[in-house]
């Protein structure tokens, strides 16, 4: 039996960006879990606006399409701009669309965490409720768990620790949205 496939789709077009490195950590988690992962982040979600009516996809775009269609589960981390979830990060969701046709269309039966990093509570929380209704609307299943991390209180290190997180709270949190992650797929098979 292979292994449950996650993939991490996020971060801004920054790479090493604060959203991109909490992201690492929940795939860190979906790993300790069982899952083998991939990644898409920063150059990877640089992406032509979605367009339903043309049929034309970029190199990136197929690539996206591909990964998402053959992942078990997903985790999405978003950076919240002004209360709401990155314009990169919702295009690259827009192009689920096309799934729509394949024996498991959109994100169908598939889990899906997710995880905000904000400058500010209010825009973390405001940004994870965005992402649960998206995931909702591509027939996702969000994790019981989603994310919220506010960067006002904690930053991301390079070597993939975080100061202001003494009690360990963030990354066990991001930790476990991705095992549930890796845990809802393998009680899909």
């Amino acid at each position: 039996m292979r292994a449950v496939k996650v993939l991490g789709i996020g971060g801004s077009l920054r790479s090493g960006s604060q959203s991109e490195r909490a992201l690492r950590i929940a795939l860190a988690g979906a790993e300790e879990a069982g899952a083998t992962t991939s990644v898409i982040t920063a150059e990877g979600l640089e992406l032509p606006f979605y367009d339903v009516m043309t049929p034309e996809r970029s190199d990136r775009a197929l690539a996206l399409i591909e990964a998402i269609r053959t992942a078990d589960g997903l985790i999405v981390v978003s950076p919240g701009y002004h209360g709401a979830l990155s314009g990169l990060v919702k295009n690259a969701l827009d192009y689920v669309e096309d799934l729509r046709g394949d024996v498991r269309p959109y994100l169908d039966g598939r889990a899906v965490g997710l995880v905000s990093v904000a400058f500010g509570w209010q825009a973390a929380v405001s940004t994870l409720g965005q992402l649960r209704t998206i995931a909702h609307a591509l027939r996702g299943w969000p994790t019981p768990l989603g994310g919220a991390v506010n960067s006002a209180e904690v930053k991301f290190d390079e070597d993939g620790s975080i100061s202001g997180d003494e009690s360990g709270k963030v990354d066990r949190t991001l930790r476990l949205v991705g095992a549930q992650v890796t845990q809802f797929a393998l009680a899909r098979r």
